[in-house]
């Protein structure tokens, strides 16, 4: 990856199509798993999000896998999909990236008032 795809995120961009393009491939309740997983991890990335990428090529990997074995969304990923996610990105709770951008500028305001 060259600087240029870096700053911009092109590199990023052409794995999310190549993740789009391969979650097509899959059943349509595959599908609509995959948009609720990637709607919901996302707020737990970092300030690129460079983080999930391969967090949601593994996801991805296991929908593809039990799809070709034939197992039901339900069998893989439970009934609470948010649940699943929030284990995914570390621990039930986890901080998004709005908690750790909050925490940083109280700490930040904390240390001018001398606190």
């Amino acid at each position: 990856m060259n600087f240029w795809d870096k700053i911009t995120g092109n590199d990023m961009t052409k794995e999310l199509k190549a993740f789009d393009s391969r979650a097509k491939k899959l059943p349509n309740d595959y599908q609509e798993a995959w948009e609720k997983i990637s709607l919901n991890l996302w707020p737990h990335s970092d300030f690129t999000g460079r983080n999930l990428m391969p967090i949601l090529d593994g996801v991805l990997g296991l929908l593809e896998e039990a799809a070709a074995d034939g197992q039901s969304v339900q069998e893989v990923l439970g009934d609470d999909i948010k649940g699943f996610c929030s284990a995914l990105a570390g621990e039930e709770g986890a901080n998004s990236y709005r908690d750790k951008w909050r925490d940083q500028l109280n700490n930040n305001i904390a240390k001018k008032l001398g606190k």
